[in-house]
């Protein structure tokens, strides 16, 4: 079996307000809370799970999303009317606009807690050229 990842806690302030965020901007379910966890499911089975972290820091990190050209229009038409700031770069120096990396179309915007959040149309492939093989 190949190595899949199949699940990934990302720390909330409220992890339900975090979950239900994604879940509608990206046009998922928002599944039955299991323990501290609220869990979203992606179409290839990885599971983000939502933890609150009350009163703690939390660090940013970034999360990015393969979708198709309609779901790309419809979550950034969510975002939009969301009044949700968006930008064309990773920096966020590009405020207002959208990307289009390797012949389709991105953006990133804060969720809730914070984290940087990714849609694109088309996979990042700049880096294969570089991979070296392990040995």
């Amino acid at each position: 079996m190949p190595v899949e990842l199949n699940h990934t806690i990302v720390h909330a302030r409220d992890n339900r307000e975090s979950a239900e965020f994604l879940a509608r901007i990206l046009g998922l379910e928002v599944g039955t809370a299991w323990g501290p966890f609220i869990p979203v499911a992606t179409g290839n089975g990885v599971t983000l799970d939502f933890a609150s972290i009350p009163g703690e820091s939390i660090t940013m990190q970034h999360y990015a999303f393969l979708i198709s050209e309609d779901e790309f229009d419809a979550a950034f038409e969510r975002i939009r009317q969301a009044g949700i700031t968006y930008y064309a770069d990773p920096h966020m120096k590009q405020p207002g606009e959208i990307n289009h990396h390797h012949g389709g179309r991105g953006v990133y915007f804060l969720d809730p807690a914070g984290h940087g959040m990714e849609i694109i149309t088309r996979p990042y492939d700049s880096h294969e050229a570089t991979l070296q093989p392990l040995r």
